[in-house]
């Protein structure tokens, strides 16, 4: 898992339970700034896919009591609770084994063949790389170690 920052690691041990408590998964914890705003964003899914206002709220009033009686960020911000949406972050192995098939973006933090950014079908995900057919029909293969983001992405 990409590394989080010491407040989204916390927030993730608070939020674990409470997710796993109403059978949804944790996609991502984000603390970031926003103009001049601080965020602190959780992103869940349920089986079907369709995560419910009821259950953002459901997660967002339990995590706010935890966050309040715990108090583990020194700054004001603002809590969200949300599907990851269309443009879905992939974290883990088994994100990348779920969504072999489907398009996806690949942000890296170095340069490979010139580029950072590549979009193509998610062929697979083996020993520590991801393997995209771009749409040249290359074949890339790319080491996880140098991945910033990837994600399901949709073409327009």
């Amino acid at each position: 898992m990409f590394y989080l920052g010491k407040v989204a690691e916390t927030v993730t041990d608070f939020v674990l339970p409470i997710a796993h408590s109403e059978d949804l998964n944790l996609i991502d914890v984000e603390f970031l700034k926003e103009g001049s705003d601080w965020v602190l964003r959780i992103f869940l899914e349920n089986k079907d896919g369709d995560l419910t206002i009821e259950e953002c709220e459901t997660v967002s009033r339990a995590l706010s009591i935890i966050l309040d009686e715990e108090d583990p960020i020194d700054k004001s911000y603002i809590l969200e609770v949300s599907s990851p949406g269309l443009e879905r972050p992939l974290k883990t192995e088994e994100d990348f084994e779920r969504f072999k098939g489907e398009l996806i973006e690949v942000k890296t933090f170095k340069k490979i063949n010139g580029q950072k950014k590549f979009v193509g079908i998610l062929k697979n995900f083996e020993k520590e790389k991801i393997i995209l057919n771009l749409k040249n029909e290359e074949e890339i293969a790319i080491d996880y170690s140098l991945v910033a983001r990837a994600n399901l992405t949709f073409e327009i």
